[in-house]
């Protein structure tokens, strides 16, 4: 009877012990949970608005407020923008204590168009859009804009509510499978690119993939973002246009894509816009991005791009490789065009501040040169170059290009004029006492005189094939905002 009473105690003591355990375990695991859903990314928000004004004048509405489908894909850790760069800023601020949560600087399309002889005759409004983490409390969406002196000033702020019933929380039909082209961990740890796809048929889904798998490989063949491939993850998108290609007014050619991209923007004939923000925007937000490149369906030379908007390029273009690179330096790094023979719609500036670009200085104060470390000594400054040679060149093929457009002749002729020209350029770089160096090289920002740029030669500059040491250290430097 003993032995029957202990053997009962027994097992009634291992229940207890397993009951314990049991309970301990599942503390742990609500625990665990808890820890995980408050550490859990937000969802993204996305403020919707309208631009308007003209060269000297500029007002601001809200069109909505949206949440978006996926989570926010940045790094929380990361959420303050340090790097100066940018037209534009903007700032998200607790309500309450007025602390900054998030900000990000950015270029826009108004911001280029208010600088065309349009926007002093006549008034525009564009649709632009600002992203950041969903907040739980009240905030002040704060929009800043340089000033003459290139100094940020408050030109808009709007109120967010995250309880506001009129926010927009409806779903919405996914447009197009997401592709992972390249997945190297979570997002919020690395940077996230989107490629997206305009003027591609349901047919020509697989030309899609194709076409930004190539592209793809160039950019990573290019230094910097070379040795910093790891730190990249790439997507795609391509909802289905009804019909082959994008717009091409200049000559007739009319079409609907998904995104509405379409040449021809302020008048350039090679200029590949589109002013469909809400379109971009709503089929982008299926994907993590931060950053997003728009490939056409078609193979006139063309390309553009903004800096934290997009870039976008020709897809079939025999330059697709160079514009794909140089219009990414644009839109990721805020690098601006370092060449000035090419005809532009806008209007030449009319002070020499130092602009906020990294790669090229109005070098006002030559001591002071804002990439003065990697300047070699023995270098002067600025530096001497064949500038005449060059530009006399440069007259002639802008000649012959642009009689190619006006007679609208077969795009193989504009093909062989780009490679003849690059062989000549090629050739006269060579010979530069300086080439390979870090100086002041006049001649930036569409302006023969009064800008420079960092060495003779880099992407922004012609169709070379690498970047210059100071537009690397400035992509890296995105990089590194965005990752790790």
């Amino acid at each position: 009877m003993i032995d029957v009473c202990s053997a009962l105690l027994a097992v009634d003591a291992r229940n207890a012990a397993m009951i314990q355990y049991s309970l301990v375990s599942l503390f742990f695991v609500l625990m665990f949970v808890a820890v995980s859903q408050a550490s859990a990314a937000p969802r993204t928000m996305r403020l919707d608005y309208y631009h308007t004004g003209n060269a000297s004048q500029e007002l601001f509405s809200v069109d909505r407020v949206v949440i978006e489908p996926l989570s926010w894909p940045g790094n929380l850790n990361k959420a303050i923008d340090d790097t100066n760069l940018g037209k534009y800023l903007f700032e998200v601020r607790d309500r309450a204590t007025n602390r900054i949560l998030y900000s990000r600087g950015f270029a826009s399309i108004y911001g280029e168009w208010e600088t065309t002889d349009e926007a002093k005759a006549a008034n525009r409004t564009f649709h632009e859009s600002l992203r950041f983490p969903a907040p739980d409390a009240p905030v002040q969406i704060v929009l800043k804009k340089r000033d003459p002196n290139n100094a940020f000033r408050e030109i808009w702020s709007t109120l967010i509510d995250p309880k506001d019933m009129f926010i927009d929380r409806s779903t919405i039909v996914q447009p197009t499978p997401l592709i992972e082209i390249q997945k190297n961990g979570d997002p919020a740890s690395k940077v996230d690119f989107l490629i997206m796809g305009d003027g591609y048929t349901a047919a020509e889904s697989k030309k899609f993939e194709q076409d930004a798998r190539r592209l793809l490989e160039i950019l990573f063949a290019t230094s910097p973002f070379k040795e910093h491939r790891s730190d990249f993850n790439v997507w795609g998108l391509c909802p289905p246009a009804a019909e082959p290609g994008i717009s091409r007014p200049s000559t007739g050619v009319y079409r609907q894509p998904p995104l509405g991209a379409s040449y021809d923007a302020f008048g350039s004939e090679r200029y590949v816009l589109t002013y469909d923000n809400r379109a971009v925007r709503t089929v982008a937000s299926f994907a993590p991005y931060e950053f997003i490149e728009i490939i056409t369906n078609s193979r006139t030379y063309g390309g553009g791009g903004i800096f934290n908007l997009y870039g976008t390029v020709a897809a079939d273009s025999a330059q697709a490789a160079y514009v794909f690179v140089h219009e990414f330096g644009h839109h990721f790094a805020g690098l601006a065009d370092e060449y000035y023979t090419s005809p532009v719609a806008y209007a030449p500036a009319t002070n020499r501040v130092e602009p906020w670009e990294a790669n090229v200085t109005a070098l006002a104060d030559p001591k002071n040169l804002k990439w003065k470390d990697l300047v070699e000594s023995g270098v002067p400054l600025p530096t001497a170059w064949q500038k005449e040679a060059y530009e006399k060149q440069s007259r002639e093929y802008g000649k012959r290009r642009a009689r190619i457009r006006e007679e609208n002749r077969p795009e193989e002729e504009m093909e062989a004029l780009f490679r003849e020209n690059r062989e000549l350029e090629v050739k006269l770089f060579g010979a530069e006492k300086y080439t390979g160096k870090v100086g002041a090289f006049e001649g930036a920002m569409y302006e023969a005189s009064g800008y420079y740029r960092p060495e003779v030669d880099c992407i922004m500059f012609t169709r070379s094939k690498s970047f210059c040491a100071v537009c690397r250290r400035t992509i890296e430097r995105i990089i590194e905002l965005y990752s790790r």
